[in-house]
């Protein structure tokens, strides 16, 4: 029997550390990275550039259907996302950005049509699958699921120093409303609510290092018998 591909699944809300953790895993193990939430915000992103309204759920589930977004990685190692041809990388990473994945993820028939889309990035060695409803919905079946939290202000700040150090203006109080707001649209969407999977290793990382979350991470995969010698 061919064993299937493994995955290991990394949920959780913005800012607790998904994405660190799991590119630093995908490095790790040689394994290929999937970042769920980029698609949700490249739609978001092509309904502003259609003139499409985040609430207008048949033509944004139509842009969802018909997505042409394309994946390439620079010699920097950056992960450059693409439109219909046009680089899109760094606008989707706004708050922005942010706002409008958060808004048409809530939309069932736009997480329908991006089902199959990520689950064609399951290909051998493994993957690592980063996003809100990897464990519950998208890879239910993965043989470890990671769930990652922390305080919505511990996450604003860490979104505040990131933005800071770009030179941008922006407000903390602002920063936690919007987090606070994501959260509870992530949270009590009918469809795919942010949530852990019963059986997902859940880490809270507000007052934790990076390099010791990793490290916890890293012994759950031992855990499971996935680290090859």
């Amino acid at each position: 029997m061919v064993q299937p591909v493994p995955v290991i699944t990394v949920d959780g809300p913005s800012g607790a550390g998904k994405g660190t953790i799991s590119h630093m895993l995908a490095d790790t193990l040689g394994w290929h990275f999937l970042d769920s939430g980029a698609l949700y915000r490249v739609v978001g992103q092509a309904c502003l550039l259609e003139g499409v309204g985040w609430d207008e759920q048949r033509a944004v589930a139509d842009i969802a259907r018909h997505l042409e977004v394309s994946f390439r990685t620079a010699p920097s190692g950056e992960v450059l996302v693409a439109y219909k041809g046009r680089d899109v990388s760094r606008t989707i990473r706004t708050e922005e950005g942010g706002r409008g994945a958060s808004t048409v993820a809530a939309i069932p028939a736009v997480r329908e049509a991006l089902l199959a889309r990520q689950r064609e990035f399951r290909q051998p060695p493994g993957l690592v699958a980063d996003g809100r409803d990897m464990g519950t919905v998208v890879f239910p079946s993965a043989p470890l699921k990671i769930f990652l939290t922390a305080s919505a202000r511990e996450r604003a700040q860490r979104r505040y120093k990131q933005l800071i150090a770009k030179g941008e203006n922006v407000s903390l109080p602002r920063l936690l409303e919007d987090i606070e707001e994501r959260d509870a649209r992530d949270s009590g969407r009918e469809v795919a609510p942010l949530m852990p999977a019963e059986d997902a290793v859940v880490i809270d990382s507000t007052a934790t290092a990076i390099d010791d979350v990793f490290a916890q991470v890293m012994q759950a995969v031992r855990d499971r018998g996935l680290l090859k010698a």
